[in-house]
């Protein structure tokens, strides 16, 4: 799993950060921590760039910025404030809205939307993790009330499997994701992604599973009892996450945005470190993420 971190307060934080130029600093020493290597030619000589915290390709004469190909590419707003928000959506315990982001830093609630959306991208799962012990899967329905939604497929609603990893009494992981049918090829893409071959996996009957078994040699399927009381933890895991969604964003649209930040956090609820410099490791390592991605 990820690496561990010590936890950081928001006193510790304040102290780290007094302003924009610690930021940069932090920032410089997160990039080029294993030196600098130019994105456009791969050169790894420089020099001072034209603007502070800079730097310039010494072959190529590209210059680069502490911001750029991050995350924070083209930040619109003082950098100062853009650490308050990934501090804030990675420390709160129940995650906190772009309204009350808005609130506290004193910027338009749109401009905290869009960069909590950056934020969200960088919990997007690596994929490199799979679950491999005991693992659950079952798909449902996220949104409001739909008089037209008639069978899985249909409606306004949006369908989401959901895979969780069950270790001793509780759920040590979860994954979820936002699929256009409740088919073979979707069910079998993500479980791909997030279960190993070796897992012990358990579904309902539900015929888009029939066939897995052939990449999933453990897959059992089991007929659901009434109100799901053979996958309470599963159950329990999904009303979680739909009530979580409600309480905090009440709507959404940009669905699997707001998986990947409940998965991220839920993932490691049991750990002690603080999430804050993972997330901010996330933000340097993401490439750039526009408007025009963002609401596609």
């Amino acid at each position: 799993m990820e690496g561990k971190y010590k936890s950081l307060s928001i006193f510790d934080f304040q102290k780290m950060f007094p302003d924009d130029e610690s930021c940069y600093k932090y920032l410089v020493d997160m990039k080029w921590k294993d030196g600098f290597k130019c994105t456009k030619c791969g050169h790894t000589k420089f020099c001072a760039g034209n603007s502070p915290h800079s730097r310039q390709c010494t072959k190529c004469r590209a210059i680069e910025s502490a911001t750029s190909d991050t995350l924070f590419h083209k930040l619109k707003f003082p950098i100062l404030k853009a650490f308050y928000i990934v501090y804030y959506v990675s420390t709160s315990k129940k995650g906190i809205s772009s309204t009350e982001i808005s609130r506290k830093l004193e910027l338009r609630q749109k401009t905290c939307w869009l960069f909590r959306q950056k934020v969200m991208k960088s919990m997007e799962s690596s994929k490199k993790f799979p679950m491999t012990m005991q693992v659950e899967v079952d798909e449902t329905y996220v949104g409001g009330k739909d008089e037209t939604a008639i069978g899985r497929n249909e409606g306004k609603k949006k369908i989401v499997v959901v895979a969780i990893e069950k270790q001793g009494k509780g759920v040590s992981r979860m994954y979820g994701r936002v699929i256009e049918k409740a088919d073979k090829k979707n069910l079998h893409s993500f479980m791909k992604d997030h279960i190993s071959q070796e897992a012990k996996v358990r579904t309902d009957k539900w015929s888009g599973y029939k066939g897995l078994e052939k990449e999933f040699p453990n897959l059992e399927q089991e007929k659901s009892e009434e109100k799901g009381k053979n996958f309470k933890e599963m159950h329990r895991c999904i009303m979680m996450f739909k009530a979580w969604l409600k309480g905090i964003h009440h709507s959404v649209d940009h669905l699997q945005a707001y998986i990947n930040e409940y998965t991220y956090r839920f993932n490691r609820h049991g750990m002690k470190e603080g999430i804050f410099e993972n997330l901010m490791r996330r933000m340097v390592d993401g490439k750039p993420y526009p408007y025009k991605l963002i609401i596609s």
